[in-house]
């Protein structure tokens, strides 16, 4: 396992993994999504979209009192700091003419045999549009897993905070596609 990029883009996986709420999650990878959030809390520095809409998708899955758990103790840091740039750098994405709504200029096309979910457009919109390229942290979104090398060849860089489980998730899902 490589390094944790304490510089990143934290998908919502991750703190609801934390917290113990993603179905099938087992608990070494819960406790490498707390672990890891702990770690940017105290060193980090988080990537967000300067329109709200990721601290909305941490609205609408996580406690903003910090309580119960490791993904809700996040989304109070990110409520307290979201705008101290020494702490998060707020990303300025175009939301894109075409689609749904939840498509950006700054999103790369998708590479062959890869299909964004809506939800997730914000995170690699984030990702691609700051000039440092953070890497996307993901815990237990298994499609991730098989579009890392597509997303890697356009420039997207992710962290897997829980690899052999996410690795052993998608082969049981996608039959090792």
């Amino acid at each position: 396992m490589t390094a944790l990029p304490v510089r990143c883009v934290v998908d919502t996986n991750v703190a609801t993994t934390a917290n113990g709420s993603n179905p099938g999650a087992p608990a070494s990878c819960v406790a490498a999504s707390a672990r890891a959030l702990w770690e940017l809390i105290q060193r980090g520095h988080l990537f967000i979209d300067e329109s709200g809409r990721i601290v909305g998708e941490y609205r609408n899955n996580l406690a903003a009192g910090g309580q119960p758990g490791p993904g809700d103790a996040f989304y109070k840091w990110v409520l307290t700091y979201e705008w101290n740039e020494q702490r998060v750098t707020r990303v300025e994405i175009t939301p894109a003419d075409r689609g749904d709504g939840e498509d950006f200029d700054e999103l790369p096309l998708p590479p062959k045999g890869v299909r964004y979910d809506p939800s997730d457009r914000i995170f690699l919109a984030v990702a691609a549009a700051h000039r440092e390229h953070p890497a996307i942290w993901q815990s237990f979104d298994s499609k991730w897993w098989g579009w890392r090398g597509a997303l890697e060849a356009v420039g997207v860089s992710l962290h897997f905070l829980c690899e052999a489980e996410i690795a052993r998730k998608h082969v049981a899902k996608m039959g090792g596609r």
